[in-house]
């Protein structure tokens, strides 16, 4: 279930992941969502990528306990993975759950939501597949909405508005549960691969 990146590269998707519909976990912490995900629809293929060693190792432990056959791992910068190794319109669905915000002004430049991720998103999303992004970081919310609503091919579910405050009808992963009960508000954002882009 842990898939070597260059393998994934060399491979490729459907040899290494099975047949579409695909969807993509970019850091999936402790891969709470993604195993609910999976078991819920089996019929869908599920790849989670993940910069930490240790989570990847951890999360496989706990898919393995749960006998999941449709969930591959990937450690790897999930910048790579989107430039280098998924083809273009591959992608059905792909989450994107409270990044780091890397909220001192000197490490912006390490946030994942910028210019180039827009960019590689609108490209190996399918038409019709759907990026879904939260922050907890107000900051961070307003730079994704920046960045974004310039994404060539990307159109906002929420338009006219920015984003939604409403809970999506999925499973809450752990994170999220810490942070509501701790007050912080959370910030959901949908964009859609228009055809044709």
């Amino acid at each position: 279930m842990v898939l070597e990146v260059e393998e994934l590269r060399v491979r490729g998707l459907e040899t290494c992941v099975g047949l579409r519909p695909v969807v993509l976990e970019i850091g999936f912490g402790r891969a709470d969502l993604m195993l609910k995900l999976a078991e819920a629809q089996p019929e869908r293929r599920f790849l989670g990528v993940e910069v930490s060693r240790k989570r990847v190792e951890k999360s496989a432990r706990r898919v393995a306990a749960k006998a999941l056959q449709n969930i591959k791992l990937v450690h790897a910068p999930a910048e790579y993975l989107l430039e280098r190794v998924l083809p273009e319109a591959s992608v059905a669905e792909c989450w994107v759950n409270c990044p780091d915000p890397w909220p001192k002004k000197r490490h912006h430049r390490r946030r994942l939501v910028n210019r180039e991720f827009a960019l590689r998103m609108a490209r190996v999303l399918e038409p019709g597949g759907v990026l879904h992004i939260s922050t907890d970081h107000t900051g961070y919310a307003e730079r994704i909405h920046e960045v974004m609503s310039k994404a060539p091919g990307l159109r906002n579910l929420h338009a006219p508005a920015p984003l939604s405050t409403d809970r999506p009808a999925r499973p809450e992963t752990a994170y999220e549960a810490e942070w509501i009960a701790e007050g912080r508000d959370i910030v959901y954002f949908d964009y859609v691969r228009e055809a044709g882009a």
